[in-house]
């Protein structure tokens, strides 16, 4: 697929497109199996967004493909000057179980509308959705263009083992730096999408029911097990029961108030750890909400875990979970301290009236004010984290950009000429003048 025209681009996009549409419901139905997702939260968080993204690249792809004429100083006269986009080349995409449609194909939208081959490494996790992808991909590309591999790590460490032009990664920040260093070998470049612990910061100047309403939804897909989900709550001393009463109602409302019933409620992966990882979190506080739990059907509730310890266990990695630890601060500047002293989350949440100063006294890889994960669905903005949550942004234009090679291109007659550069530099103190 390297240096492909945009006929072919688009024909390869459209493909993709067609084939999502057409294996919409068992894509859907492996969803349910392998994290209990509902076919309308299956849709919204995975499928809508590949298809949208698919449709803004054709949209634009002839625009960003052309080359960019750029102005050419007077010393370098009679030259002029251009960008051209060329393909990075031979890319790998290793995607994430908890997402495991919109994290590979988003990025191989990208891929194909540079113009690049891929090949794309799924999850074990999702054993049924990775099949399913299997199946799609073979239907619709030639193994030279794109290619996927399922298995374990040790499929991954092969791929890893390869030279690449470029490779994309989601997952956590460990795995984050195993593939980085395996990339150094060869200096190929990454694009490292990982996580962190994305704080929930509710001031008293909050909407308190609107913010507990959004909040609970962004903790409640798929049972929180989202990369940018609110990872933990830090709520103004001053409104903290009010929101933590209100936050419970709005669960219940949510999932009707059982959510072991609920087919909205997604269940834990089935990995061998992570249900247990959460379990124990629930003894780092109080459970005030929530806290029943089935090993048998990896379900457990959404639990507020009050009186929390900022060094706790459940303090310390990302959560990736329905368990929800609350801290509490006095002022909006200690807080901003606190999130300074802490890694760089992939996303930062305020609810509040003094969401400038938030966004510019902290950082992060993205910060919605008064709302929650909707960020991730506006294709105008970049998705990427920062230090310790990644590096590298795609989405909308960007998807096209991480993917490609902007090459600079310098094009002087054949035969016209000037005398300035040449030795003995006769003419240097004209030349100093223009330099």
């Amino acid at each position: 697929m390297v240096q492909s025209t945009l006929t072919t681009r688009i024909s390869l996009l459209e493909r993709l497109r067609d084939a999502l549409l057409k294996y919409e419901r068992p894509l859907c139905d492996a969803l349910w199996q392998d994290l209990h997702k509902s076919y309308e939260e299956a849709y919204i968080t995975e499928l809508s967004i590949v298809l949208d993204e698919i449709d803004f690249h054709i949209k634009h792809l002839h625009s960003w493909m052309k080359p960019q004429k750029v102005a050419t100083p007077l010393k370098l006269y009679p030259s002029s000057s251009q960008i051209v986009c060329e393909p990075l080349g031979r890319v790998l995409i290793i995607s994430p179980w908890n997402y495991p449609v919109q994290l590979l194909l988003v990025p191989l939208v990208g891929a194909i509308s540079a113009g690049c081959s891929a090949v794309l490494k799924t999850s074990p996790y999702a054993p049924r959705v990775s099949a399913c992808l299997s199946q799609m991909i073979r239907d619709i590309f030639d193994e030279a263009d794109v290619t996927l591999m399922e298995g374990h790590r040790d499929v991954t460490s092969a791929l890893l083992d390869q030279r690449w032009d470029l490779i994309f990664f989601t997952g956590s920040p460990a795995l984050g730096r195993v593939v980085m260093e395996a990339a150094a070998k060869n200096l190929t470049p990454v694009v490292l999408e990982l996580g962190g612990k994305s704080p929930c910061i509710v001031d008293e100047s909050a909407n308190l029911k609107l913010a507990a309403k959004r909040i609970a939804w962004g903790k409640l897909l798929n049972a929180g097990q989202t990369c940018i989900a609110p990872d933990y709550l830090y709520v103004n001393e001053r409104v903290k029961d009010a929101f933590l009463k209100e936050l419970a109602k709005q669960f219940d409302a949510l999932l009707q108030g059982k959510p072991e019933e609920s087919r909205h409620f997604a269940r834990i992966v089935d990995n061998g750890k992570a249900f247990d990882r959460l379990v124990d979190y629930m003894n780092d506080g109080k459970v005030v909400y929530g806290g029943q739990f089935d090993v048998e059907t990896r379900f457990i509730a959404p639990t507020i875990l009050d009186g929390v310890a900022p060094d706790s266990p459940v303090m310390q990695e990302e959560i990736f979970g329905p368990i929800f630890p609350v801290l509490t601060f006095r002022n909006l500047n200690d807080a901003v301290e606190f999130l300074d002293k802490k890694e760089k989350p992939l996303a930062l949440y305020y609810f509040g009236m003094e969401g400038d100063y938030v966004t510019s006294h902290t950082s992060s890889g993205a910060c919605c004010i008064n709302d929650c994960i909707m960020h991730i669905a506006n294709h105008n903005l970049p998705f990427g984290g920062v230090g310790n949550s990644g590096m590298g942004a795609y989405h909308g234009k960007l998807s096209f950009d991480v993917f490609t090679h902007r090459k600079a291109v310098l094009s002087t007659p054949r035969n016209s000429d000037v005398p300035f550069r040449y030795m003995p530099y006769n003419l240097f103190k004209y030349i100093k003048k223009i330099l």
